[in-house]
């Protein structure tokens, strides 16, 4: 059962909240001002604390130096973004307005209760990647915190999939935080970023005179992972003759440095990433299937941003607030039409496009507000395939409901998304060209074409 210590000087307000989260099974202490927090607890004896920012003495925020690691919710009746700001820069892990309702209070403490040990560290070789946090109140980001703080616990390979900027090595630095490893260094390798004739000297090191250019002997990346984590960021990419000496060493736990008979023993953590498919690779011969098997120990999914729902909106909220530290801009909020906007968009670069896309605003906007034209989002207004054969089926079914020209067996209503291509193409091939024909199913010709060969469609005759 968490401890939480709640910190409010308005006793209806305290009464009220201690209530809420003793019958959501929290373990509750509270006291009314910094002090007597300071003097009555041990504040690192808590999970989480909850502050009122204004209180008689010394402000909420003081809280964060006094409690240290503990995460310190702060809540305000002056929910303006400056204090917003202040209270993150001191290290405030959220902030909650008041006055907040039920449902909104249980969902923030439940995702920092979830995400502590994932904020609180953030080591890294890379040290630019520091400043991104993973946060998240959908189900399917609940249940990756759930399972990275499982998996943390155990020296297992993971595998974690997902589209590319949706925060893979993110989750692969929670784990390395929250495991016993957390002290020894974590190295990250892109492989899609080295050289092809370069990947197996960087990864295993090599012997002076090995190769042309090798003038000196050479740790690879492997070996300076010892006793921490390696994380092989688009591990599909990987030739195929170094995916055969890392299938050997997460075998046999050595490594042999090109141009060395002599192998060395290394203990070291591997987690993996890639946004392709392995499983049909392997299946091309494209990468090794007993490599894959033995990645493929824990699987865990990132899921995209369009996919996420509010999430959304709490991430553009997150990075308005840091890029306008960042930048010592005014502060500034999200308009409606930009939430709007933002709910509707599909995010084909994920949390990355969605953090570039808020800085590009900040850096834009003449006065506090942020709207969808700084955003320069591509609103896409075409109708998605989807969406077309729902309108379709619609139409097709009210048509031959009142004509009766077709028998029940054949509604379409039961068509599957092939045979609705099929007959959109045939029936209107002859009054549109390629191009129109593409560009009203929302595909490119050249998908048009790979459909018209999968289901066997014939061109409309010249002439």
């Amino acid at each position: 059962m968490s401890r939480i210590l709640i910190v409010e000087d308005e006793s209806i307000i305290r009464a009220a909240l201690r209530r809420l989260l003793e019958k959501n099974n929290y373990n509750i202490d509270d006291a009314a001002s910094v002090d007597e927090a300071a003097s009555q607890f041990n504040l690192d004896s808590f999970d989480l604390i909850i502050s009122d920012l204004r209180l008689p003495g010394a402000p909420g925020t003081d809280l964060i130096q006094l409690a240290r690691s503990v995460p310190v919710l702060i809540m305000t009746s002056y929910a303006s973004m400056k204090s917003a700001v202040d209270a993150m820069k001191m290290g405030a892990v959220d902030y909650i307005a008041k006055p907040f309702n039920h449902e909104e209070m249980l969902s923030t403490i439940a995702t920092i209760l979830n995400q502590q040990p994932i904020e609180q560290h953030s080591v890294s070789i890379e040290p630019e990647a520091q400043h991104t946090e993973i946060t998240g109140k959908c189900d399917a980001m609940l249940n990756l915190f759930s399972r990275i703080s499982k998996v943390a616990r155990t020296d297992a390979t993971v595998l974690v999939l997902g589209e590319s900027g949706t925060g893979k090595e993110l989750v692969a630095r929670a784990i390395h935080e929250q495991s016993s490893r957390a002290k020894a260094p974590m190295i990250s390798v892109n492989c899609a970023a080295i050289p092809e004739s370069l990947i197996e000297s960087e990864l295993f090191g090599h012997e002076k005179g090995s190769f042309t250019g090798a003038d000196n002997s050479r740790c690879g990346l492997i070996e300076a992972a010892d006793n921490g984590t390696l994380f092989l960021d688009e591990i599909g990419e990987l030739p195929l003759e170094a995916q055969a000496r890392l299938l050997r060493f997460l075998q046999e736990g050595e490594i042999r440095k090109v141009g060395s008979i002599q192998s060395i023993k290394v203990n070291v953590r591997l987690i993996a990433a890639t946004h392709r498919n392995l499983k049909e690779l392997a299946r091309a011969a494209q990468f090794r299937e007993d490599l894959y098997y033995r990645l493929y120990v824990m699987e865990l999914n990132m899921p995209p941003l369009r996919e996420r729902g509010q999430d959304i909106i709490t991430l553009a909220e997150r990075f308005l607030i840091s890029a306008c530290s960042r930048m010592n801009c005014p502060e500034a909020v999200l308009s409606d039409s930009s939430r709007q906007v933002m709910l509707q968009y599909s995010w084909p670069g994920n949390v990355r496009e969605l953090e570039n896309a808020i800085e590009r605003a900040v850096i834009l906007a003449d006065n506090h507000f942020i709207t969808p034209d700084l955003l320069g989002l591509d609103i896409e207004t075409r109708p998605s395939l989807q969406q077309l054969e729902s309108d379709y089926i619609e139409q097709s079914t009210t048509r031959e409901t009142t004509t009766s020209h077709l028998s029940k067996k054949n509604s379409p209503a039961g068509l599957s998304m092939d045979d609705y291509f099929q007959r959109f193409v045939i029936e209107h091939q002859n009054e549109m060209n390629e191009t129109d024909l593409a560009k009203k199913l929302g595909v490119s010709r050249k998908c048009l074409w790979e459909r018209r060969q999968k289901l066997g469609i014939p061109k409309r005759p010249k002439g």
